[in-house]
């Protein structure tokens, strides 16, 4: 299963790639996945921003995008700007062509300062994936930049954000990921025993 973690924050190594990684661990063990995800699949966009608007696209960029569009689950993060998500990221995926995101299973996640931006990922983000022709079987994500660590590991709050979506949305995304799968198997608890 190939596993991509889009990141629009503009800045490297931020809360917005910290929240990331974590959603993609759970979406991955909520979907039953063997193989956990890790920083080797996180795509910082803030590595690739001087080149976007170059005519082309260049390489790094064209490489950027053929891998999005070879993922199987894809998350796709961004901090929260002008109550939507980062013109970096609307730049990246403008590259893209219509339906570029066909047969992909994507993830939504908006890190936010202030609750009042709740619903801009499923309004603003969530339609910008579905319209490349990803499947986006979740609800997306509306994390709040308070609960994410700077020191990039989980937090507390971050998990008793995480776990209730990840249970949540197990069986949608198990769908998603494994359609020919016919019996779900339990989601296991964070000590590891099967519920």
């Amino acid at each position: 299963m190939t596993t991509t973690v889009l990141v629009g924050n503009p800045r490297p190594n931020s809360r917005t790639a910290t929240a990331a990684l974590a959603t993609a661990r759970h979406a991955a063990r909520a979907a039953g996945l063997s193989a956990e995800p890790g920083r080797g699949d996180l795509l910082e966009l803030s590595d690739l921003q001087p080149l976007l608007l170059t005519p082309g696209p260049p390489l790094d960029v064209q490489a950027a995008l053929e891998r999005l569009r070879a993922s199987e689950l894809l998350i796709v993060a961004s901090p929260t700007y002008k109550a939507t998500y980062t013109g970096l990221l609307k730049v990246f995926l403008d590259l893209l062509p219509s339906g570029g995101l066909e047969g992909v299973t994507a993830v939504p996640v908006l890190v936010m300062g202030s609750p009042a931006h709740t619903l801009a990922v499923d309004v603003h983000l969530r339609p910008l994936l579905l319209e490349l022709g990803a499947s986006v079987p979740t609800s997306g994500l509306a994390l709040l930049q308070d609960t994410v660590s700077t020191e990039g590991a989980d937090s507390p709050e971050l998990e008793e954000t995480l776990l209730p979506w990840a249970e949540r949305s197990a069986p949608a995304l198990r769908a998603a990921l494994n359609p020919r799968s016919t019996t779900v198997p339990p989601l296991p608890d964070p000590s590891g025993r099967i519920r």
